[in-house]
């Protein structure tokens, strides 16, 4: 591949690890840590990620369990759970933090659909810009040391890139959206 257009191909695989990182944090029914992920703690006065402060495990399928390495923090933990997004009200019983899912309900699986299809539309323009970018910097070399012939060639390497980012982002949307409308 031009090293010229492993570049981009470099940024559409960045935009679309992005959109599955996104994913992870989806719950789907299922007990999943990487809710967690993006939540912080405020640990001596620095927000530090739960990960970093206990031990989280799942014991059961619709269960996470938030076992802390100072009891101290279970207040924090607790804090950082009911501030963030999940919907989710922590239970303790002095030494751990139990996470209990509920069932979706249809209407919520459908809201978490349109959510998915969202992500993955945004993904797809970011793709999209990517190969504008591309295109535009073609062009650019054009006026200088490059043949039509291969500013074409690199556009349609490009475009074939587009194309295959766009097919893998349609997919993970089917899979996340199977996933989510699975009971």
């Amino acid at each position: 591949m031009d090293a010229r257009v492993k570049t981009y191909d470099d940024k559409m695989q960045k935009a679309l690890d992005f959109l599955l990182s996104e994913y992870q944090t989806i719950r789907a029914g299922r007990a999943n840590p990487h809710v967690l992920d993006k939540l912080r703690v405020d640990y001596y006065g620095t927000p530090t990620p739960i990960q970093q402060v206990g031990n989280i495990t799942v014991p059961e399928a619709r269960m996470i369990q938030i076992a802390p390495w100072e009891k101290s923090l279970i207040k924090a933990i607790e804090k950082a759970i009911m501030a963030s997004d999940i919907g989710i009200t922590p239970s303790n019983d002095g030494s751990v933090i139990r996470l209990v899912f509920p069932e979706l309900t249809e209407e919520r699986r459908k809201e978490l659909v349109k959510d998915i299809k969202k992500k993955g539309e945004e993904c797809k323009v970011a793709v999209r810009n990517i190969r504008r970018d591309a295109n535009d910097a073609f062009k650019k070399l054009a006026k200088t040391e490059v043949s039509e012939d291969e500013i074409k060639d690199l556009e349609d390497a490009v475009q074939k890139l587009t194309d295959k980012y766009i097919k893998e982002v349609d997919k993970s949307i089917d899979e996340k959206s199977k996933e989510v409308l699975t009971v």
